[in-house]
């Protein structure tokens, strides 16, 4: 019986290889949708899961290597490349666009299923870090004007003192935004809040020292 939590695309212009491939998952529990080109691959409607793309290097419309360059600005399933005619310069070449593996016909089953498991378990992993990015993304929506002036002074490292005098309001008030900053964000401590500003990108233009020096 096949799992509905995570899905392997498989795109191969060898029909046999293409059946194959898929008894080989059906047999592992592994749902597998499979596509004879590049062209078959892109326009189709893909559930929104956890997934593994197999993809052969020598395809019938694209090269599997430009398709991988093609598709890797977006959100995308990470590769296993297959191919009849590997050389170095290709595995390179894919390995270091993010591939997770590259086979060379005829490879094992377990190869195979090990590079798949990667693979899906990197998935898992980078929708899991995009959902918690949608979350603080949400969060940092709802500061105020004035909540989003304080949030990087604050993580800078600035005391109270010197991020009120920065933005020009008193401390009480300062300690108030930054409270409010906390509670907003969910941040557990200082250091939670530096963490997500991290992962918000929120550019650092003050730093303590700095503060002490224009003092």
């Amino acid at each position: 019986m096949t799992t509905d939590d995570h899905i392997v695309f498989i795109v191969d212009d060898d029909a046999r290889l293409r059946e194959a491939l898929s008894e080989l998952l059906d047999s592992h529990g592994i749902r597998a949708a499979a596509f004879g080109s590049a062209g078959e691959y892109i326009g189709a409607n893909k559930p929104d899961i956890p997934a593994c793309l197999i993809l052969d290097v020598e395809l019938p419309d694209i090269n599997g290597l430009d398709l991988q360059r093609q598709i890797a600005k977006g959100d995308h399933p990470p590769i296993v490349f297959i191919t009849g005619h590997g050389d170095i310069p290709s595995s390179v070449r894919a390995i270091k666009h993010g591939a997770v593996d590259f086979l060379t016909k005829p490879f094992s089953d377990a190869d195979l299923m090990a590079a798949i498991e990667v693979a899906i378990a990197e998935d898992r992993e980078r929708r899991s870090a995009r959902a918690e990015l949608g979350v603080l993304k949400r969060r940092y929506r709802e500061l105020t004007p004035r909540e989003r002036e304080v949030l990087p002074l604050v993580v800078s490292g600035l005391l109270n003192k010197q991020a009120a005098a920065e933005l020009g309001i008193s401390e009480v008030t300062l300690e108030i935004h930054r409270r409010n900053v906390m509670q907003k964000m969910a941040a557990s401590s200082l250091a939670d809040l530096v963490r997500i500003a991290e992962r918000l990108e929120i550019p650092i233009t003050h730093s303590r020292r700095a503060g002490v020096n224009r003092a």
